[in-house]
C-alpha cells in the first residue's frame, strides 16, 4: 500500500504544478476576486490547501499545529504561496516516499481547528489528506471555469501518464 500513497503524493505534486501554472496566466484582482466559493477566491482556496497540507504533514511527521482559522491567507503574494506549494509538495512527496515502517497501522490524535481531541487510523486520515486536496483543486478548477479561463486537465491517470496526449 505504501507505493500507492507515494503514487498519490507524486499526483499531488504535478496536478498542483499544472493547477498553478493555469492560475498564473489570471490577473492578482481574477485570483482575488470573491466567486462565492467556501474560501471566496482561487487565491483563498489555494491558501486553505497549503494550510490544510501543513497541518496534516506536521501530525503526520509526529508534531503538533496550532489550531488556526483554516480560511487565513497565510501568503499574499502569489509568487510566495507558489513557492510554498511547491515546498509544501516536495515535503508530502518525501515523506510519503518513504513512509515510516508501520506508519498505516497505526493512529493519530490531534486538536482539532474546533479544539476537540481526536484519534484517527491512519488509514482513514491518508485517503482524507488527498481527497481534501482534490476536493480544493476541483474548486479552484471550477472557478477557473466560471471566470473563462481553460482549467488544467487534472485526471490522475492523464497527470501520471508519461507521455500526456
Amino acid at each position: 500500500m505504501t507505493a500507492t500513497w507515494a503514487q498519490y503524493a507524486h499526483y499531488n505534486r504535478l496536478a498542483n504544478q499544472h493547477l498553478y501554472e493555469a492560475c498564473a496566466r489570471l490577473s492578482d484582482a481574477e485570483r482575488r476576486r470573491d466567486l462565492g466559493a467556501f474560501f471566496k477566491s482561487v487565491h483563498g482556496t489555494l491558501n486553505h490547501l497549503v494550510l490544510g497540507d501543513r497541518i496534516w504533514m506536521t501530525r503526520f511527521e509526529g508534531g503538533e499545529h496550532p489550531s488556526t482559522n483554516l480560511g487565513a491567507i497565510l501568503f499574499d503574494s502569489f509568487d510566495e504561496l507558489r513557492t510554498a506549494r511547491i515546498e509544501t509538495d516536495q515535503r508530502i512527496e518525501a515523506f510519503f516516499g518513504a513512509l515510516p515502517t508501520g506508519f498505516l497501522e497505526r493512529s493519530l490524535s490531534y486538536v482539532n481547528n474546533a479544539g476537540f481531541k481526536s484519534t484517527d487510523p491512519a488509514s482513514v486520515i491518508v485517503p482524507h489528506f488527498f481527497n481534501h486536496q482534490t476536493h480544493h483543486r476541483a474548486q479552484v478548477h471550477t472557478l477557473l471555469s466560471q471566470m473563462g479561463h481553460d482549467p488544467p486537465v487534472l485526471d490522475l491517470h492523464r497527470v501520471l501518464r508519461p507521455n500526456p496526449a
